[in-house]
């Protein structure tokens, strides 16, 4: 949860570098928010929570996978291969998979080597 938290405090923080821990914990607390936002919707009948939700974690979502492309010491505009059709998610999807540099790199320090 602390990753999640954190991810937010940066709200709109797109400089820097992110963890894959810490954007894959985010990316986790991410879809299990929104199930449970799902779940009230269908019991209440109502279609508000889910939208809400999503307009409310946009734009840290996207700061937090342009940091984890910093990571990679890749450009942020990576983000936009992922609307090339078909390819272009798989291969964001495998940027944000892959280990991040082990030491400094354009974007800043290694956020492992600062956390620990």
């Amino acid at each position: 949860m602390e990753w999640y938290i954190a991810v937010l405090k940066k709200y709109v923080e797109f400089q820097g570098r992110a963890r894959r821990k810490e954007y894959w914990m985010f990316i986790l607390f991410n879809i299990l928010a929104s199930i449970v936002c799902g779940v009230i919707d269908g019991v209440l009948g109502i279609m508000l929570l889910v939208p809400i939700y999503s307009l409310a974690v946009l734009l840290p979502s996207i700061a937090v996978c342009i940091r984890r492309l910093h990571d990679t010491n890749r450009s942020g505009w990576w983000i936009l291969i992922s609307l090339v059709p078909l390819v272009g998610s798989i291969i964001l999807l495998i940027f944000l998979c892959i280990e991040g540099d082990a030491g400094d790199n354009r974007f800043g320090p290694n956020p492992k080597l600062a956390a620990a």
